[in-house]
């Protein structure tokens, strides 16, 4: 079993009801399992990533995006040096899995 290593994340945008954060990881990292309430998107911006949802594997490039939907476990492995911006509601929780 790989290691979990949490990513890098820094605030990019913050308006009234939505919020944009670049989330950044290295090569072979497997970041969090985890869920959140509401719906969110990811876009990749640099690197390669395999976004694993619904028992899936989706290989995600720069310039593609994906729908979260809200109680739906989810986890990211990171393929290349990866770059993401995750667009969200500022009100959004989430919860982690080992």
């Amino acid at each position: 079993m790989k290691k979990v290593t949490p990513p890098k994340v820094s605030v990019l945008a913050t308006g009234k009801n939505l919020t944009a954060k670049q989330m950044q990881g290295k090569r072979g990292d497997l970041m969090p399992k985890h869920l959140a309430d509401l719906e969110s998107i990811v876009f990749v911006h640099e690197g390669e990533c395999l976004f694993h949802m619904n028992g899936k594997e989706t290989h995600l490039k720069p310039g593609d995006s994906l729908v979260v939907p809200p109680q739906v476990k989810h986890q990211i492995e990171v393929v290349s040096d990866f770059k993401g911006v995750h667009f969200m509601p500022k009100e959004i929780e989430f919860e982690f899995f080992k």
